[in-house]
């Protein structure tokens, strides 16, 4: 089974070169910040993930986390000792601000270790991930009081969090939350309810989990409007701060799944005994609002998980490509068989996923930038500009990062051939893991949906038509470059067609059904144009680098080419999905689907 290795040079143009770190760095926010240091601290996170982090991969898939008799639960062996040492060497604290313990870096430097941590064990890394969700809702929108109580120990990883949405009867539809919020003299709550689907809701890791509840008090309106968040921690603090008594919360049961198997999704019941005691943040009836401040970064970081698992996946099937003889390749001297990494169907599979995996870590690490401008910039002017384009791109970097992921680690198994459908060789994992990032955190469906219902319309389609002048803007500098002809011509090509199909959503706005028939292949659209868009732009980039050895800007300038030349000409085969016919879509009733 190939050991991770951390892909530490493509991250470090990316972050230098593609996203200009050092722009980022010079926001006032980051004054305190050295990040002359942040190439020996990556280095030293690839040490920590592939040493501690990789090796507990195939066991946690394996062996799986079990709840106990008594509804704690067990984590696999060696995941509370890799994370304890995870939160002694502070990995968690590193994009948070100081006043709480965090590192102040900025949040893509943070992106960078997510992603390393992701490739290293996507399962074990969900615990601190979560966690950084329920940190981000507190710091927004809690007290001061409740900022003080949590975020020191939930930043350090000394405890963790959870976020609880969904109900059995309330998954994507949030407004159909049941659970109960009555508010008590003390101005505590007691929650009473079942939530599933519950990320680390149990384990044995940390001393303290820390659920943000979303609840209803009992004259909330119907819907979203009525749905309010509490903080409901594990154990209660005594007056001192210290741990006190078991809260009214409950791991019913964990779910046997596809993948991830060593990351326990719990079903906690609250109230069994009474009530659960939770601690409103902000304002009742205003829970939605509050999720939706952490949405773009909790998505972004779950297209991170689709990329990461591509590259591991990636760093497999290369190898065993190397390793593997079957027949002659064309053109191969010698009567002995060929490593099947010389036939051109086997290249062509591994081409796909690098170049993929190269388009989708420069997105994502771009949509992850713009969050730190829209947060730090200190003109106005250029913190809403970079939202804005955060908010547009997000739908991208989660639905096309996670399509991608079972898409390509798909690919990865068939370039193992009947190993690769052989659990022992490791591969297949990554397959099933992939699974479970098209569906949470929004399915990609919906964000399809808001993309096309809400994102393309920002500003009456500023935003969305600001994003296609700049990828004009390169075309100049494509055609100054001999060997990037194709690319230019490629690429122009692209731009012209999503305009159309672009143009096409914003007059059918006023017809819903028409523009979500369309949605899923205009996300795909939009995204490998984007995709194209960071490939050219990432192609000059190299070829303008005086700095780098040869062979490296060989390598960025061929992934680059081949995206562009023989993945990005797919746009146009999505053009008339985009545009069908909604009525003929709508037409198949249940009985025509069965016939």
């Amino acid at each position: 089974m190939t050991a991770y290795k951390a892909p530490l040079g493509d991250i470090d143009f990316v972050l230098n070169r593609f996203c200009r770190l050092g722009d980022i760095s010079q926001l006032p926010a980051f004054a305190g910040v050295d990040v002359s240091v942040v190439s020996e601290m990556l280095g030293e996170a690839a040490r920590f993930f592939e040493e501690s982090f990789a090796p507990l991969n195939s066991v946690g898939d394996t062996v799986g986390s079990h709840r106990n008799d008594d509804g704690t639960v067990t984590t696999p062996p060696g995941f509370k000792e890799a994370y304890k040492a995870y939160v002694d060497a502070g990995w968690g604290t590193v994009g948070f601000e100081p006043g709480f313990g965090g590192g102040g870096f900025p949040w893509i430097v943070n992106i960078a270790i997510q992603e390393m941590m992701n490739s290293a064990n996507m399962a074990l890394t969900m615990a601190p991930l979560l966690t950084q969700g329920a940190i981000d809702a507190i710091l927004h929108h809690g007290d001061e009081v409740q900022k003080m109580t949590y975020l020191p120990k939930m930043i350090s990883g000394e405890w963790t969090g959870t976020m609880n949405l969904t109900e059995p009867d309330a998954g994507s539809d949030v407004g159909a939350v049941r659970t109960k919020a009555v508010r008590q003299s003390d101005g505590t709550y007691l929650i009473s309810g079942t939530k599933i689907y519950i990320t680390f809701g149990q384990h044995d890791m940390a001393d303290n989990i820390i659920h943000l509840v979303l609840a209803r008090t009992p004259d909330a309106p119907p819907g979203t409007k009525g749905i309010s968040c509490f903080i409901v921690p594990q154990r209660l603090l005594n007056a001192d701060g210290s741990l006190g008594k078991e809260n009214d919360v409950t791991c019913v049961s964990i779910e046997h799944k596809t993948g991830i198997k060593a990351s326990p999704t719990c079903v906690l019941s609250y109230g069994d005994n009474g009530g659960a005691v939770g601690y409103l943040i902000g304002e009742e009836n205003r829970g939605m609002t509050y999720m939706f401040t952490m949405m773009n970064q909790a998505r972004i970081g779950v297209g991170l998980e689709g990329l990461a698992l591509i590259e591991r996946a990636y760093q497999q099937a290369l190898e065993y490509s190397v390793q593997r003889r079957q027949g002659r390749a064309p053109g191969s001297q010698g009567a002995d068989s060929s490593p099947i990494v010389e036939h051109p169907d086997v290249k062509r599979m591994l081409l796909t996923m690098k170049s993929t995996i190269e388009a989708l870590r420069r997105l994502i690490y771009w949509n992850a930038g713009c969050l730190d401008i829209a947060k730090h910039h200190p003109d106005a002017v250029e913190r809403e500009k970079a939202s804005d384009m955060a908010a547009l791109l997000t739908p991208l970097s989660k639905g096309w990062g996670t399509d991608m992921a079972v898409e390509l680690t798909g690919t990865a198994v068939q370039i193992h051939g009947g190993m690769g459908f052989i659990e022992e060789t490791g591969v297949a994992q990554h397959y099933r893991d992939a699974r479970i990032t098209t569906i949470y955190e929004g399915t990609n469906g919906i964000q399809a949906m808001d993309l096309v219902g809400r994102k393309i319309g920002l500003k009456s389609g500023a935003v969305v038509m600001g994003l296609f002048e700049e990828i004009a803007s390169i075309d100049a500098d494509l055609a100054a470059r001999a060997d990037l002809v194709q690319t230019r011509s490629e690429l122009s090509a692209a731009l012209n067609a999503v305009r159309g199909t672009t143009q096409w959503i914003l007059e059918h706005a006023g017809n819903p059904l028409d523009v979500l028939s369309g949605a899923t292949p205009y996300l795909r659209q939009m995204s490998v144009l984007v995709g194209g868009y960071c490939m050219a732009q990432s192609a000059l980039l190299a070829l303008g680098a005086t700095d780098l050895p040869t062979d490296v800007t060989s390598a960025k300038v061929g992934t680059a080419r081949f995206f562009c030349e023989q993945i990005l000409p797919q746009v146009h085969g999505l053009s008339g999905a985009v545009m069908g016919d909604s009525a003929l879509l709508m037409s198949f009733n249940a009985e025509a689907l069965t016939l």
